[in-house]
Order: C-alpha cells, then sequence, then structure tokens
C-alpha cells in the first residue's frame, strides 16, 4: 500500500511538470483577497404513494398501518467558498435537512481546500465529490431526474460516489484539438464524516472526459477504479455520452447515458456469513433524455420535459434481481439559471422478483417538489 501512494504521488508530481505553471504565488497579490462568496439550496417535496400496501419509504406491508404520504424538507443547504489567494479557494458546504435524523455522518458534505496551478492542474484536499461518471459533475439542484440514481447510491455506498475524505487531481488540455478532462483521486472510500479510515486500503479513482463534438457538445467518459478493503481487492468501471443538439432557437434535446459495473463489497459486508467478494457483483445503466424549451416569459424561464429509465442489478452474478425505475418529470424553471423550480413527476420501480414486507416490491410514487437557489 505505502509503494501505490508512493505511486501515486509520482503521478501528481509528474502532472505539475506537464502544467508549466510558475512558482507558487503563496504570498503574493494578497491585497484583495480574502474574498467570499455565499450560496444556498432549499428543496422541499411532497410524496405520495400510489401503489397499495406500499409506504413512501418503498416498504411493502402484508397487513397494518402505513404512511402513504407525507411532506418533507430534503435539502436546505449553505455553502461558503472562499477565495483567500489567486490559486487557492476553501470550500464548506452544509445541509441543515440532516438535522431532522440522526445527523451522525451527515450535515457536511463539503470541506476541501483547492490549489489551482493552472488550466492544467489543480490539488483538491479535504471531503468533496470524486469524479465517478456524470452524476458526481453537477449538484443536486440542477439534474435533470427527480433524484439521483440508483446506481449512484449504490456506488456512493461502496466509496466510488458521492462524498469521500482523500486527495484529487484534476485539470484539462487538448490532445491534438480535442478537449480532454481529468480527474484523479485517492480517497478512503468509507463515506463522508468518518473521524478515521476503517482499514488500511485505499480507492483509487481516475475519470477521463474527451469532447468529441463542440457543436453538438457530445461529451464521452471513461470511470475506473481499484482499491483494498478489509475482504480484498475491489474495482469498479464505467462509461459514459452525453449530448445537447439544438433543436431551435429556443427548443433543445440533450441525454445522458451512463453504465457502470464493480464489486458490492458494501453488500458482502452487511451479509450473515458471506461469501467470497468476487461473487458480489454489481451493475447498472440509465438513459436520461430531456426535452427543455425556453420559453422566458415574465419570471418563466423554461419548462423541461424528461423520463429516466434505469436498470440496475446490485448482485447480479449471485443473487440477480435487478430493478427498472421509470422516472417521468415535468418541470417548471422561473428566474434564471434554475433560481426557482417546481417539478411534478413519477418514480415507477418494477423488480423481477418481489418480497412481501420489503422494500424489494414494486412501487408507483408521486412527487411535487419545490426548489430555491440562494
Amino acid at each position: 500500500m505505502k509503494k501505490n501512494i508512493i505511486l501515486f504521488l509520482l503521478a501528481l508530481a509528474s502532472l505539475q511538470s506537464y502544467a508549466q505553471v510558475p512558482d507558487s504565488t503563496w504570498g503574493k497579490e494578497f491585497d484583495n483577497y480574502p474574498t467570499f462568496k455565499f450560496k444556498g439550496l432549499f428543496q422541499a417535496r411532497y410524496t405520495s404513494s400510489l401503489a397499495k400496501d406500499v409506504d413512501i419509504s418503498g416498504l411493502h406491508h402484508e397487513a397494518g398501518k402505513y404512511t402513504s404520504n407525507s411532506f418533507a424538507l430534503k435539502y436546505m443547504r449553505v455553502q461558503v467558498q472562499a477565495a483567500i489567494s489567486r490559486r487557492t479557494e476553501v470550500v464548506a458546504l452544509v445541509n441543515l435537512a440532516d438535522f431532522k435524523s440522526d445527523p451522525k455522518t451527515k450535515v457536511l458534505e463539503n470541506a476541501y481546500i483547492k490549489y489551482t496551478f493552472g488550466p492544467a492542474l489543480g490539488i483538491t484536499v479535504g471531503q468533496f465529490r470524486p469524479w465517478f461518471g456524470i452524476e458526481e459533475t453537477y449538484p443536486v439542484d440542477i439534474i435533470k431526474s427527480l433524484d439521483w440514481s440508483n446506481q449512484y447510491s449504490e456506488f456512493g455506498k461502496n466509496g466510488w460516489t458521492s462524498f469521500q475524505i482523500g486527495v484529487s487531481a484534476s485539470g484539462k488540455t487538448l490532445v491534438g484539438k480535442m478537449p480532454l478532462q481529468y480527474a484523479l483521486s485517492l480517497v478512503n472510500g468509507n463515506g463522508k464524516n468518518q473521524i478515521m479510515d476503517n482499514n488500511s486500503g485505499k480507492q483509487y479513482l481516475l475519470r477521463t472526459v474527451a469532447t468529441l463534438s463542440q457543436k453538438y457538445a457530445v461529451h464521452f467518459g471513461l470511470n475506473g477504479g481499484v482499491g483494498h478493503v478489509p475482504a480484498g481487492d475491489v474495482y469498479a468501471w464505467g462509461l459514459d455520452v452525453t449530448s445537447t443538439i439544438p433543436l431551435s432557437r429556443k427548443f433543445f434535446f440533450d441525454v445522458q447515458i451512463e453504465g457502470k459495473q464493480a464489486l458490492n463489497h458494501a453488500l458482502q459486508a452487511a451479509t450473515e456469513d458471506p461469501g467470497p467478494l468476487g461473487d458480489y457483483r454489481m451493475r447498472g445503466v440509465y438513459v436520461l433524455p430531456n426535452l427543455r424549451y425556453e420559453i422566458k416569459y415574465k419570471n418563466l424561464g423554461a419548462i423541461e420535459a424528461s423520463c429516466r429509465y434505469e436498470y440496475f442489478d446490485p448482485n447480479f452474478h449471485l443473487n440477480s434481481n435487478p430493478r427498472q425505475t421509470y422516472t417521468p418529470m415535468l418541470g417548471l424553471e422561473f428566474l434564471k439559471n434554475y433560481g426557482a423550480r417546481i417539478q411534478v413527476g413519477l418514480q415507477i420501480d418494477r423488480y423481477k422478483h418481489q418480497f412481501k414486507n420489503t422494500n424489494t416490491h414494486n412501487g408507483n410514487l408521486l412527487i411535487f417538489q419545490v426548489q430555491s437557489r440562494l
């Protein structure tokens, strides 16, 4: 493991040399620093289960009472971004809505410092979202659906996505005339707000994104990761494509396609008397087409309609039971840059095998959601 860490540091050093930037500006040009930016997000929703004997969490009830509808506060985020020099920034992001339940390992989301040598290289240290797919590249308030995908949540439990603690090198360059972005990360892999790593192993993640077409904003991403957990060596990989096609001056069609596969070591660790780690394999794919009409009438900026289809199997090799999820959605964007948005949609879940009195059961969920970016 020490050898791997040394190799990672040597890789960062080579990237720094490639960037060909001047020495650190520490102590220089500090007259106008620090500067601060404050942002926020409010997001609340009403959910109603349309399936008989299934509550709003997706749990089936063979008998007895259950909660079929509820109002909920999902996000009340506050972010501060402090530029302490021309190249250095410190970011903190908290979700105050997490206080509604046990806040342990919650609330604090982003907490990192980033030093940017130049466009080709920036170093991030702390708690952040390492790049490993499309969904890590944008915040929840501008996603084209109602929530993160099922595979994003499961890969987060396994340390590949969501908020992790570690270090990352990222930047952009040209390969010939083709723009290329990359992110190379080294993380603990045991989630956010942890006192320490739960083992001596680390997880290494690499993402590259090539821009294949500027006109239609076609981006092709490759993701790969390896690591070590108490049960043994783990891996993950994935690929994705995004594109935005202007159909007219105000009418746009964009699409996201993503697929991932990995060992599900979180499931193996949670299984009583588990088998070999290599038997626990997960994979998923989703397609998210979205139509956007920029109406720009008074405060109404745009109308969006999307329908994400997702196929995810958390254990396809040993005990396959894929979950298919359809999420049709209609959204109204007010102000600009999603300053305010109203969404209505359905989450339709279908399992190959259903089990009574569990969350592994078909369900239909109606969701009304309002949000405001502050």
